[in-house]
């Protein structure tokens, strides 16, 4: 093919291509098989390899990702993007109504607030340049190239604008979570919390090619600037968007009275676990953008618009049992099991019951009526007992392992009861979980469903068996062909090189999480350092008390517990700690994390605060040094303003880091 006839036949690829992502992802109406869609792409991406010259930005086929990025540069918004003033009663409602009224308001729209991730979209001629995260509402991060593999985000708009910004909501629709759930958990990782956790984690790989496997969408619901063209009304600077390309907000309507609005807010609540993508509230915004100018704004929030947030739904149930489950530390831990009901989109016949003072504080009996809601839209827990059963008693957590029959004690210091026997099968299966999982020595195709099969086979008494593991041990066992066995024994054998720390927490010592674990390795180096410390030596680690380093000192001198680290010390397992500091710009500063950080997990902020010496505490008080809060920060805020702790955002914190 020639390069003229490759230039025509590119851009024909180009604009069938667009359509049909237009048709799939805005109108949800496609008209492009699967295949025929592939059949195109590839097409396009063969003749721009042919002809590198008609490779531009803004093709489709620039949507799957590029390589890794170290770094995302710092991005200022030129105008700020703000939150929303909450409301969470229909009384909050009318009294903003009244109040925007009083000025001269008489039409507002309300639409489904998006539960995702702010960003803005800048685009120059036409062209998308700038795609950025909100960050503090001032300063964002440049996440261009994540952002273009979202096929719903025009790379070129439909007018030649000279310059437009708009701010969207990106978010993971809920097939795709659930698709990233079942992936994560087949691969042994942490499942996220909920979509919109899921996809603030997506947006901000540093490998676009990761955030292209996700499947995140988005919806635009504002016009941030815009040169050439004005507008009277919000509704229709959204019609206007939506004819350059843009998915907008989806069903905003147009009321004119707090009647009208709250019957929509109602409308929108009783249809929000029908929507394909997850929502926490309705947004009222008054529609006029002069008077909005004249309304004005606080230094947080626009006094011309409210969040109304939806309670968290709850169902009326009967209780029909009360499993006691057993944990890798002996724990008995009582599970609801009720009638199924439909909470926030999905069926639940299930509820952690935590322990027995939760249990006899709110009078819990099996053959209540019981109120039942998912915290946070994700987990189930029993709020209340409407009613006792007839002949009900109360429940009390027994005395006796429901697995292995030995006693079960109830621990001095804790509402746990524990049963006693360290051999208990259900321990075991735990154990080895534990000891496998990701936060320790991270074995990977060692999941629930192998070490049942290893244990039920008799191949595994303690975690040190795993290690004594051969292939015919593995392809006897069903669905474990030659490869799948080779694979694992590989990741069984290179975790013997795992950081001391990480084999400290698989040990499973009561109390001891990663963070304890790494500060044992930083202060005593070595296993025998630790198994030889005294209690009095491991308190005086700054972190610990007495509680915790008991703990330790007593698990260091259980016999079976020597034993088995003598016996993963001549298996080859590494009992040494080579500490690895990114800087000690934290030494001697200790850190208190509180509420929704914009990108950050609480996870990743606490490891780039422990990389550089810093530390961690679960509250505040005079010997905080800084608190990091984000969204819905709640006492440990108020604390901190109480004592005049400093208390930074994430953008402050990540600027700490550059420096």
């Amino acid at each position: 093919m020639k390069r003229e006839e490759a230039k025509i036949r590119v851009e024909q690829l180009k604009a069938r291509i667009e359509k049909a992502n237009h048709e799939y992802y805005d109108n949800d109406s496609p008209t492009l098989e699967d295949d025929e869609y592939d059949a195109l792409m590839r097409e396009l991406r063969g003749l721009e390899a042919e002809f590198p010259e008609l490779l531009t930005e803004d093709s489709p086929s620039q949507r799957v990702g590029g390589s890794a990025q170290s770094t995302f540069e710092k991005v200022r918004h030129e105008v700020q993007m703000g939150s929303l003033q909450d409301v969470f009663d229909l009384d909050e409602v009318r009294a903003f109504v009244e109040r925007v009224q009083a000025e001269g308001a008489n039409e507002f729209t309300v639409e489904p607030k998006i539960d995702g991730l702010s960003v803005s979209l800048e685009y120059r001629g036409g062209a998308l340049t700038v795609g950025s995260t909100r960050g503090d509402g001032f300063i964002g991060e440049d996440i261009t190239p994540n952002l273009k593999t979202i096929r719903s985000i025009p790379l070129k708009l439909n007018g030649d604008l000279p310059l437009i910004e708009v701010r969207g909501e990106v978010y993971m629709p809920k097939k795709s979570f659930a698709k990233l759930c079942e992936l994560q958990e087949k691969n042994g990782e942490p499942l996220p919390k909920n979509p919109r956790n899921a996809a603030a984690g997506s947006l901000r790989q540093k490998d676009s090619k990761i955030t292209a496997s996700r499947n995140l969408d988005i919806f635009c619901f504002n016009i941030q600037r815009i040169e050439g063209k004005a507008f009277d009304t919000h509704s229709k600077s959204l019609e206007f968007i939506e004819s350059l390309g843009f998915k907008i907000i989806p069903d905003l309507r147009v009321c004119h009275t707090a009647d009208e609005i709250i019957a929509r807010i109602e409308e929108i609540g009783k249809q929000r676990q029908s929507f394909s993508f997850d929502i926490d509230g309705a947004v009222i915004k008054v529609n006029d953008l002069r008077l909005r100018d004249d309304i004005g704004a606080t230094a947080k929030v626009p006094k011309w618009a409210v969040a109304f947030k939806y309670p968290p739904e709850e169902k009326e149930t009967t209780l029909r049992e009360i499993e006691v489950n057993v944990g890798r530390t002996g724990a008995l831990t009582p599970v609801a099991v009720f009638d199924p009901v439909l909470l926030a989109g999905t069926t639940v016949s299930r509820a952690i019951l935590h322990n027995q003072d939760y249990i006899t504080e709110k009078d819990i009996r099996v053959g209540d009526r019981i109120v039942v809601r998912k915290a946070g839209d994700i987990i189930p827990e029993v709020v209340r007992s409407v009613s006792h059963g007839e002949k009900s008693k109360p429940f009390f957590i027994p005395e006796i392992c429901p697995v292995c029959g030995s006693k079960a004690l109830r621990d001095e210091d804790e509402a746990v009861v524990r049963c006693q026997n360290i051999n208990c099968p259900a321990q075991l299966l735990r154990s080895l979980e534990h000891f496998a999982s990701r936060g320790a020595m991270n074995i990977e195709g060692l999941g629930e469903a192998v070490v049942e099969q290893l244990v039920n086979a008799d191949l595994v008494h303690t975690v040190a068996d795993l290690y004594t593991l051969n292939l015919q041990d593995l392809t006897a066992l069903e669905r474990f062909g030659q490869k799948s066995a080779e694979n694992l024994l590989a990741n069984i054998e290179s975790s013997k090189k795992s950081e001391l720390d990480r084999l400290i927490f698989a040990l499973g010592i009561r109390g001891i999480g990663q963070r304890a674990a790494m500060l044992l390795c930083q202060k005593f180096g070595s296993m025998e350092a630790i198994m030889s410390a005294t209690a009095e030596e491991i308190a005086a680690i700054d972190g610990f008390g007495e509680v915790l380093a008991n703990s330790v000192y007593t698990a260091m001198r259980e016999p079976h517990r020597i034993s088995l680290i003598e016996q993963l010390k001549s298996l080859g397992l590494n009992m040494s700690y080579s500490e690895q500091r990114v800087s000690n710009a934290f030494e001697g500063l200790t850190f208190v994390l509180t509420g929704t950080l914009p990108t950050l997990s609480r996870d990743a902020a606490k490891k780039m605060i422990e990389e550089r010496g810093g530390k961690c505490s679960g509250s505040v008080s005079k010997k905080s040094n800084y608190v990091l809060a984000g969204e819905k920060a709640g006492s440990k805020l108020d604390k901190a303003n109480e004592l005049g702790i400093p208390v930074i955002t994430e953008e402050e914190f990540l600027k700490m880091i550059e420096e």
